[in-house]
């Protein structure tokens, strides 16, 4: 095997709440993953130099910021496998948009890799790994819809029913360690007593953060809210989501929202594309 292309799925968080801060400022979570038919495309082409290499540029993604190449440097460095890869990565997941396109990237890497270089590392080690790379790696990796807590990284496997959303992109990319350092964000969320979440139930924390410092989101949140009482933020924004009772409803959803507004239509994904890699 020399070749893989796979897929690299978007991600929503149907509720985020902020339960802490550590000592070493990251903060704690507690959120609802679950991740979506649309994402990325991740190629990955074994070298026998050793050597690792993007062969496709990403505009505004730096080599030093590319998390598929990172998560391709430490997975060699954990394993000390001699192999190299050519990587290239067709973008359709917006950056800065709260889906998780970074993170679902080199998750994607772990897990093709895992394979292509004949590792056969256990999930919990690639999670482990995964984890050193992004707070929402973990999930990716894990390959369920999971309730997450720590700083993401903990997953416990919950049954979702399939849900379609219309998601609607602002035009707009939210930084993410700008929302988490703001003086005005909650972060004292009671933890959930709870195994089973019903439909619409909690929050999201960072929500309120991300529609003041960026009016397009709160405009394109207000515009989603006329269809769905139930729409809200994923992640830190800017992207913001309704779910639907069918494909006809988030189809008609999205077009209903105003002229040139950018979005997609998905579905909830039971297990990840690549979960029988690990």
């Amino acid at each position: 095997m020399q070749r893989l292309i796979v897929p690299a799925p978007a991600k929503l968080n149907l509720f985020l709440h902020v339960t802490g801060r550590r000592a070493d400022g990251w903060h704690t979570l507690e959120t609802l993953f679950v991740a979506l038919d649309h994402g990325d495309t991740v190629s990955v082409s074994r070298r026998e130099d050793g050597t690792i290499r993007r062969t496709a540029d990403l505009p505004g993604i730096a080599l030093d910021d590319d998390l598929a190449l990172r998560a391709a440097h430490a997975l060699k460095r954990a394993t000390g496998c001699r192999d190299g890869v050519d990587i290239a990565v067709i973008k359709r997941i917006p950056q800065g948009g709260g889906l998780g396109g970074g993170s679902s990237d080199a998750a994607s890497v772990l897990l093709a890799l895992n394979r292509l270089w004949q590792l056969n590392l256990p999930r919990a080690e690639l999670m482990r790994i995964g984890e050193t790379l992004g707070a929402d790696v973990p999930f990716f990796v894990f390959g369920e819809p999971a309730f997450a807590h720590g700083v993401g990284e903990q997953c416990r496997a919950v049954s979702l029913p399939p849900l379609w959303v219309a998601v609607v992109v602002p035009p707009v990319a939210v930084s993410t360690a700008e929302i988490f350092a703001s003086a005005e964000l909650t972060r004292n969320t009671p933890s959930a007593k709870m195994n089973v979440f019903s439909e619409g139930y909690g929050s999201n924390d960072l929500q309120p953060v991300a529609t003041a410092r960026f009016p397009e989101v709160g405009a394109a949140l207000a515009e989603l809210r006329k269809r769905s009482p139930l729409a809200r933020m994923t992640g830190s924004g800017g992207c913001v989501f309704a779910p639907c009772i069918s494909e006809t409803a988030a189809r008609d959803a999205l077009a209903a929202q105003p002229a040139g507004t950018r979005g997609f239509v998905a579905r909830t994904l039971a297990r990840h594309p690549l979960a029988a890699f690990a």
